[in-house]
């Protein structure tokens, strides 16, 4: 099982490393980091955790990314790697605006959408090739 979680976690990682590395360099590209930024303070919202800075949200979010990615590919794209970044790219794109979030970020245009899906495809892609080299 350990194998799965550190191969779901290295796609994770290659995921971020390549949304920031875009993001950071265009224009009109998504903006993934947006909508966990956006959810993360809702979901703090009624609570007594507070999230102050700009610098502490950006690190929360990406942690909990990485996280939860990391956990949704270690169960899903050691076995279905190409199933499962289409799908989760499809939920990246399709899902915030019926949780009450902003989409644009992600899915404002066709090549934002195009863009959000391969990344999650790519994060896949690396996780099953993490995990077929060290099972």
């Amino acid at each position: 099982m350990y194998k799965k979680i550190l191969a779901g976690l290295g796609g994770a990682i290659a995921l971020n490393i390549l949304h920031e590395t875009i993001r950071k360099n265009f224009s009109n590209v998504p903006h993934i980091n947006e909508v966990g930024e956006e959810a993360l303070l809702k979901l703090t919202d009624n609570t007594p955790i507070n999230i102050t800075g700009e610098n502490s949200l950006y690190a929360a979010t990406l942690f909990g990314d990485v996280v939860s990615n990391g956990i949704y590919y270690a169960t899903t794209a050691t076995k279905n790697d190409l199933t499962s970044g289409l799908l989760a790219g499809i939920g990246a794109i399709a899902l915030p605006k019926k949780m009450g979030l902003n989409d644009e970020p992600v899915a404002e245009n066709t090549k934002k959408k195009v863009m959000t899906v391969g990344y999650y495809i790519f994060g896949a892609l690396v996780t099953k090739f993490i995990y077929d080299r060290i099972k």
